[in-house]
């Protein structure tokens, strides 16, 4: 409120200088700006507080089958991370790495599952999830999950036909799947996975079920030993 206070001063101090009709107007200025200040001061009042953002609990457990996602690493692995991502998040495209990390250090303990979780912001999200499920009914999901990642600012649909051909698609099939409601109601299915699981935002990891907090090597690799030794157990 103060800095209101100093303006309504200025304003009287100039009146001191000006005739009565500039007095009349800025006076006029003065009511309509005090008006003004007491209605957002209303607003404020009224406007329901934030809510704070819920404590997610490192130890609850999530429900993650892999239906028809694509997996990475060896099959019979008995630890599986789960991945929550969007092809157009910039912070997806950093994990990739500590993901083959992970899978490195881990040949036969782990394996990966990426889930498609498209963000409403990204409009290049959710055509680039259909072509990588389209060409993963030709068996090259992660060729074109690569292709996706590394062409980050180029994913327009009018490029998909492109990186299909390149990877040696049936291009004509890649298109019918990509535009398929079967491809689409795939990726409906892991988005309501992910709300399930109290996904907000991408990337997401799950370990074994439990979400992921420090995603770094070393914290990943603390979750896998302690997997490890619970199934052990």
């Amino acid at each position: 409120m103060r800095r209101y206070m100093i303006v309504f001063g200025v304003a009287a101090t100039l009146a001191a200088c000006a005739s009565s009709e500039e007095v009349k107007q800025l006076q006029e200025s003065q009511r309509k700006l005090e008006a003004k200040v007491a209605e957002l001061e209303k607003k404020v009042a009224a406007a329901p507080a934030v809510a704070a953002r819920p404590q997610v609990d490192p130890n609850k457990v999530y429900d993650l089958p892999i239906g028809k996602s694509p997996v990475k690493g060896a099959a019979d692995a008995p630890v599986v991370m789960v991945e929550f991502s969007d092809f157009q998040c910039p912070f997806c495209a950093r994990a990739n790495p500590l993901v083959d990390q992970v899978l490195q250090a881990y040949p036969k303990e782990v394996k990966f599952v990426y889930k498609e979780f498209p963000l409403p912001m990204h409009p290049n999200a959710m055509p680039a999830s259909r072509a990588a499920l389209a060409a993963q009914r030709q068996g090259k999901y992660w060729e074109m999950h690569d292709k996706l990642f590394a062409n980050q600012g180029a994913l327009q649909p009018d490029n998909f036909k492109q990186y299909a051909q390149e990877l040696g698609l049936d291009v004509a099939k890649f298109e019918q799947d990509m535009a398929s409601p079967e491809v689409q109601q795939q990726i409906t299915e892991d988005m309501q996975l992910a709300r399930q699981a109290a996904v907000n935002g991408t990337p997401t990891l799950f370990l074994a079920g439990k979400r992921v907090q420090n995603r770094s090597l070393d914290g990943i690799k603390q979750m896998v030993d302690e997997a490890m030794q619970a199934k052990k157990s």
